[in-house]
């Protein structure tokens, strides 16, 4: 990952109801919700939370996928790992072991 790439997943966090969503939406991994759902559990308009979740998906932070009649969301989890990797490539002046696992998180402990 390189800067031109990172802005634009920081700029969609920027928002309070992206970065909301953005977070609701690590919690769930990989499974996801449906974007109705998102929308009442943030109290949304569910017109203003598909823009904001459309904004998500394109800074590459979040995936859909058609369920049924619903568009079902989850967190991209490889790109917010490419991303928090991005942040902490040169972490702590030559002292890694300050940022001893923020760059690559345990999959096991984040249910990933």
């Amino acid at each position: 990952m390189n800067d031109l790439q990172a802005v634009p997943a920081f700029v969609a966090l920027g928002h309070q109801v992206r970065l909301d969503a953005f977070r609701l939406l690590v919690r769930k991994g990989p499974e996801g919700m449906p974007s109705g759902e998102i929308a009442a559990e943030l109290a949304v308009p569910p017109t203003a939370m598909s823009f904001h979740l459309a904004n998500l998906e394109r800074a590459g932070l979040v995936v859909s996928r058609r369920d049924g009649r619903n568009i079902r969301y989850a967190v991209a989890i490889e790109r917010v790992r490419d991303l928090i990797t991005f942040l902490t490539a040169d972490c702590c002046g030559g002292r890694p072991e300050l940022c001893a696992g923020l760059g690559s998180p345990d999959p096991e402990s984040c249910g990933c």
